[in-house]
């Protein structure tokens, strides 16, 4: 059995957090939390998370640019931007860094329940994928080592 996904729950409101915290547990994930940009980003250096979720508006950045401040992984965490704020311009600037979904506060659980399985299972099937491709590789390599050779 693979080990639960690992999703990092970023609002300067604790009773988002801790509700976010109990319904995602209660779906099996493994959850961490963080008050702030500064707190979200120490805690990618340190951790793998499989999805981020951010609020759009923290006391000591915007969301949006916290986005691509993360730590990028392999594979790919995914990010989920949480707003109460819904702006055309916040949209696009969530886009353009490269957000996977967007959604309004307050949460519909089942919309973000959905989100947060969707975007898990794409990232499965991308490193699924990648393994396949690097099998593939070392495969043909050996091969052709083992014409090489004779």
């Amino acid at each position: 059995m693979s080990e639960p996904a690992r999703i990092l729950i970023v609002d300067d409101d604790e009773s988002i957090r801790k509700v976010l915290t109990a319904i995602l547990q209660e779906e099996g994930y493994t959850v961490d939390t963080a008050r702030n940009g500064k707190e979200a980003i120490e805690k990618t250096e340190n951790n793998f998370y499989n999805l981020a979720l951010v609020d759009i508006r923290l006391p000591d950045i915007e969301g949006t640019k916290l986005l691509s401040m993360m730590k990028e992984t392999v594979p790919k965490m995914a990010k989920i931007i949480i707003t109460g704020y819904p702006t055309m311009q916040n949209a696009i600037e969530a886009v353009n860094r490269n957000a996977d979904r967007y959604l309004l506060k307050p949460l519909n659980m089942e919309e973000l329940l959905k989100a947060v399985r969707e975007l898990l299972k794409k990232q499965q099937e991308e490193r699924k994928y990648g393994e396949e491709k690097v099998l593939e590789f070392i495969q043909s390599r050996i091969r052709e080592l083992g014409k090489s050779s004779k």
